[in-house]
């Protein structure tokens, strides 16, 4: 049903461009808003006939005794998808008016359409983030739940994945990110929206992990165009219950992957989650033991060498030295660590160590 805040944009509105008083009146005959404000919540007789009829009905000074609080004008009805949500009354003679009264009431319904697809989508919004948070408490899924999860049209098929996006967009910009997502979602099984401050995330269901990185990076195509975004992908969990595990994974993702990647999924860093605690006296003692005395140089030198997989050639060439000065470089860090780059048993521990001096 027609608001009476709407009521009053609708009356304010129409009567600025067309100079006539009008009323917007409530299916039960109530006027909601009125150009004469003696008549707010007054009934009017003739509104009432065409809530009951859904037909336009025409007043004049010759039957306007017969309608109650009215006078002489056309009403009409207001659908919203095929619904009787309102009445609109323009006052006045009838046979001035008959030809800018069909434009008022398709006018007023292109208002009313606006108002209420904008509100379904609010009231979604807020929705899919109450279900979200109740998912992250790890609350059962009770059957209010469920009703909730086929209202906003998210129907529980495994796999489920977890995605957080990391996006910087301003306040003033956020709407239009909520809308994009609504826009690309639009056929999916999906929930989206805000969580906590400054966390987005998407759960998705049904989904195997080629259509998911199919998906996302259509996505990401998109939102790149207007904001800077990383997304983290969780791992997949067979049941809604355990969707905290996999949103919790996709934040390592996040936290942990290469910055300069865009898209990043929980098992390409699931090893730095298991050194999570890497301010830790112990990670800092390991870290510390192992890299001794290097400097800068050696240090960036040994990360790109690990990089690139060992590889001499590719690595030099991204350095810009000589294969031999590499060869020299990491002689060097043998010597200064007591541990080979080139030996994988020794690598092993130079990579650990690095990746807790960097987290």
């Amino acid at each position: 049903m027609i608001s009476k805040q709407l009521a009053n944009q609708i009356v304010e509105q129409t009567m600025l461009r067309l100079h006539r008083n009008i009323n917007v009146v409530h299916t039960n005959g109530m006027i909601l808003a009125s150009g004469d404000r003696l008549r707010v919540e007054s009934i009017h007789g003739g509104a009432r006939i065409v809530a009951k009829t859904e037909k336009a009905l025409i007043i004049t000074e010759e039957n306007n005794h017969l309608f109650q609080n009215a006078k002489p004008g056309i009403n009409l009805p207001i659908f919203f998808q095929n619904e009787l949500v309102g009445v609109i009354g323009i006052t006045g003679n009838p046979d001035d008016i008959v030809e800018v009264a069909t434009l008022v009431q398709l006018t007023t319904e292109m208002m009313v359409h606006q108002a209420l697809i904008a509100s379904q989508s609010e009231w979604k919004r807020k929705m899919r983030e109450t279900i979200f948070q109740d998912l992250m408490n790890q609350q059962p899924l009770q059957k209010v739940m469920e009703e909730r999860l086929y209202k906003i049209g998210f129907f529980y098929a495994p796999p489920f994945y977890a995605i957080t996006l990391d996006v910087e967009a301003t306040l003033m910009a956020y709407q239009s990110f909520v809308e994009h997502m609504e826009d690309f979602f639009i056929h999916e099984s999906v929930i989206f929206g805000r969580y906590q401050l400054n966390e987005h995330f998407i759960l998705v269901s049904g989904m195997d992990t080629k259509a998911i990185k199919r998906k996302i990076t259509m996505l990401l195509t998109q939102l790149k165009k207007y904001f800077n975004v990383r997304i983290g992908i969780g791992q997949p969990v067979q049941s809604l219950e355990k969707a905290s595990y996999s949103y919790e994974t996709a934040k390592n993702a996040i936290e942990y992957g290469d910055k300069k990647k865009s898209i990043i999924f929980f098992e390409e860093v699931e090893i730095f989650s298991l050194l999570k605690k890497s301010d830790s006296q112990e990670a800092l003692h390991f870290t510390s033991r192992v890299l001794k005395d290097l400097n800068n140089k050696l240090i960036h030198t040994l990360v790109v060498y690990f990089s690139n997989n060992q590889q001499l050639t590719i690595c030099s060439e991204e350095l810009g030295i000589h294969r031999h000065t590499l060869t020299y470089r990491l002689n060097q860090i043998h010597e200064t660590t007591g541990y080979d780059p080139a030996n994988f048993q020794d690598a092993i521990i130079l990579q650990i160590a690095l990746w807790l001096k960097n987290k």
